[in-house]
């Protein structure tokens, strides 16, 4: 495997390692262990543990991003904001990890501010920025419904980090509200 499979398959361990433990409490061994390296090997790959959270976190981004783009390829405004919303639920129903990776990571950067590290969020701010650009250029540079849309999407990622379940009454209020604002 090269190096930069080997990077990839850490960066894969992170994202299901960080989403599970969450920054503080994961061990570089742990993702390690997970895929099949010793801890040094690993710090070959990244400088430290930091660099592969970050690693793992952009990732998620950028794919968070990739699923939007390819819902919403050749649909404009109503049709593009149904596509998009339909392909996020199936990310975080298909792949839990990448929702409590985004969790994670908001509680990860939350910390790190708190604690006066102002540097260790910038490039996950920067990424999601660009994922704001690209749901605003998919609903017609419309700024507000790109908002809305992401506002809806924090929703739908704290009732799921919560459990309830697509059908749960809980759902209809957004459902209907998702239809209203559209």
């Amino acid at each position: 495997m090269s190096a930069d499979e080997r990077r990839e398959s850490v960066i894969r361990a992170a994202i299901t390692e960080f989403a599970r433990g969450g920054y503080s409490a994961t061990s570089t061994e742990v993702i390690a262990r997970r895929v099949g390296v010793s801890q040094p090997y690993l710090f070959r790959l990244f400088p430290n543990k930091q660099a592969m959270f970050l690693a793992a976190a952009e990732r998620c981004l950028v794919d968070t991003r990739q699923v939007f783009a390819e819902a919403a390829e050749g649909l404009k405004g109503e049709e593009a904001l149904r596509a998009m919303a339909a392909a996020y639920q199936h990310l975080i129903v298909d792949d839990p990890d990448r929702l409590l990776m985004q969790m994670q990571m908001y509680a990860a950067v939350a910390a790190a501010e708190a604690a006066g590290d102002h540097e260790f969020g910038e490039s996950l701010r920067a990424g999601w920025l660009e994922m704001f650009d690209d749901i605003s250029l998919a609903l017609g540079a419309d700024v507000d419904e790109a908002t809305s849309f992401l506002a809806y999407g924090m929703l739908i990622n704290t009732l799921t980090s919560l459990g309830y379940p697509a059908g749960h009454r809980i759902w209809s209020g957004f459902y209907q509200s998702a239809r209203s604002t559209a």
